[in-house]
């Protein structure tokens, strides 16, 4: 674990649960292309070169993101299998999901997903990836199976982007489309996606000018949302200073005296599902009614929260639903 202070904030470049790790300088993605041959599919993704000959027949997602993605393209009759299910998959996706193995309630191990036969992976972590997990991607490149990893979180953070951009995540879902020969899917997923994202951004009350801070977990010691992750980027789109932009870390670790010399206007709570302490949304509440440096801040007193899927931070299907719910949250603080 890499830790750094800066003006009292301590950097934590870690991979948070659900969360990719923080990079730490810009790369140069490189897009998918057609191979000359039709049914042939090329696809660079964390440096590493995947030529797909034809569209997998037993593909496995290693974690939900990547399932849901798939899920999402019409893919369920092509996955041999998925595993580490962190959260209710999407409604419109469950029947689906239902047809698909769960290899593990965690990361499924080299030789279970060996067993499976496989001839593609997928994941949005690295940490699918790891020798206690799946394996490395190399060891399945020598095994001629092709695994795919999102750029948000590449084994090497050199290569990944510094910032979490919308168009990145939409590159991604048209990525797994041409890979398996479903492109015109791809682009109906991610057409709806912006069609939604424009929707959320167009929705929200003209006039705001309040600093938001993003809550995502901890007690005894909170992670906010600092520069680069998906929190910038919606700031960004919708003229919303984010309090702790200035901090050079997805999702710093910080401290509630440093909070509270900043007293952010609103506070972003991620309705987290997997159970620990300070994890949902209610529980935050009342930890932040409660303690008593947090209780004096003025969104507190206010009761001035909104609450959003703590899993649309990742960088997946799910991350246009934390620019709608924001949205709707504002327009009942200001509407």
């Amino acid at each position: 674990m890499k830790i750094s202070v800066i003006k009292g904030w301590v950097g934590v470049c870690l991979l948070l649960p659900g969360l990719a790790a923080c990079g730490t300088s810009e790369p140069a993605p490189s897009r998918s292309t057609a191979a000359t041959r039709p049914s042939d599919a090329v696809v660079d993704t964390c440096g590493t070169t995947l030529r797909v000959s034809e569209p997998p027949k037993r593909a496995i997602a290693l974690e939900q993101n990547a399932t849901e993605i798939m899920l999402s393209l019409g893919l369920a009759d092509r996955m041999a299998g998925a595993s580490y299910q962190t959260d209710p998959v999407l409604p419109a996706l469950a029947a689906d999901y239902k047809k698909v193995p769960v290899l593990a309630d965690r990361y499924a191990n080299h030789e279970a997903t060996l067993a499976k036969e496989p001839d593609f992976l997928y994941s949005t972590l690295a940490s699918a990836y790891a020798d206690e997990a799946a394996g490395p991607r190399a060891g399945w490149k020598h095994l001629d199976v092709p695994a795919y990893l999102s750029v948000h979180d590449c084994e090497n953070p050199e290569q990944s982007p510094r910032e979490v951009r919308f168009d990145a995540i939409f590159d991604e879902i048209e990525d797994i489309a041409t890979i398996f020969g479903v492109r015109q899917r791809g682009e109906k997923v991610v057409a709806g996606l912006q069609a939604r994202l424009d929707r959320a951004v167009h929705a929200i009350p003209d006039g705001i000018d309040a600093d938001l801070m993003w809550y995502y977990s901890g007690t005894t010691t909170p992670y906010i949302a600092g520069h680069g992750g998906l929190p910038s980027t919606v700031g960004e789109l919708t003229g919303l200073d984010n309090a702790f932009d200035d901090i050079p870390q997805k999702w710093p670790e910080g401290n509630w005296e440093d909070i509270a010399e900043r007293d952010p206007e609103v506070i972003v709570l991620a309705d987290l599902t997997r159970g620990g302490k300070g994890d949902s949304a209610e529980a935050k509440k009342k930890f932040l009614r409660s303690h008593p440096v947090t209780s004096r801040l003025r969104a507190v007193r206010e009761n001035r929260f909104i609450v959003v899927p703590g899993s649309a931070m990742d960088p997946s299907v799910r991350s246009v639903s934390l620019v709608e719910e924001l949205s709707k949250g504002l327009a009942e603080l200001y509407g």
